[in-house]
């Protein structure tokens, strides 16, 4: 929770510039969206429209890996920026491909070659619990969370985090979404995410809660 000194300072980097560490089109299309819809005077930034490269992401959480791309961007750029880590988590996989889930078959950003890879290590828990008749949904979850800091040395970034539960198939359904959406099966909709429209997935979405949490604390 904010103190009120703390509430004034995040209120005094509104109405300038701040910097998203992503150049993902459809990130910025969301955080655009959302904050005009909260009426902050923020001008979202991609930080590939300055020059600025992908930070080396070697945290150990989504989390850390999120803090490290935001001080990154604010650091060359100087100004406040935002970042996200984002991924699945499978318990049943030890909550693989997590971190790792855009480079989870080797590749960063193959989406065939990831999901292919999850459908493949999936199917021996699959296969026992068949075997021991208990053919239960694997659940997953996807995990969105946002970093945002003020100034590259920020001691106190603002933390947001989106979770976002379903369950995992066993073979691509809907032509939609990116990443593992085709895999990503909600029961109570009796839809994949792949299947969802941007409007219904960003209302849903682990990504939707997280930036919505991170505007509630910025107007706190």
């Amino acid at each position: 929770m904010y103190t009120s000194q703390q509430s004034y300072e995040a209120n005094n980097i509104f109405k300038q510039d701040w910097v998203l560490a992503s150049n993902n089109k459809g990130k910025l299309a969301e955080f655009k969206r959302l904050f005009t819809d909260a009426n902050l005077n923020v001008t979202i930034i991609p930080q590939g429209q300055l020059d600025i490269e992908d930070a080396i992401e070697d945290g150990l959480s989504f989390v850390e890996n999120a803090i490290i791309k935001a001080r990154h961007a604010s650091r060359i750029s100087e100004l406040p920026a935002i970042a996200d880590d984002s991924g699945l988590c499978v318990p049943a996989l030890g909550n693989a491909p997590g971190i790792y889930s855009a480079r989870y078959a080797g590749e960063h950003g193959n989406d065939a070659n990831n999901n292919a890879k999850l459908i493949a290590d999936l199917q021996p828990i699959r296969a026992q619990n068949r075997t021991n008749n208990t053919d239960i949904p694997i659940k997953g979850m996807f995990v969105c969370v946002l970093a945002m800091v003020r100034h590259a040395d920020d001691p106190l970034p603002v933390i947001a985090q989106g979770l976002w539960q379903g369950e995992i198939l066993e073979q691509v359904h809907g032509d939609g979404g990116f990443g593992y959406d085709p895999l990503f099966w909600l029961a109570d909709l009796q839809a994949s995410a792949a299947s969802l429209s941007a409007d219904d997935k960003n209302n849903i979405s682990h990504r939707g809660q997280a930036i919505r949490q991170l505007l509630q604390q910025l107007q706190a």
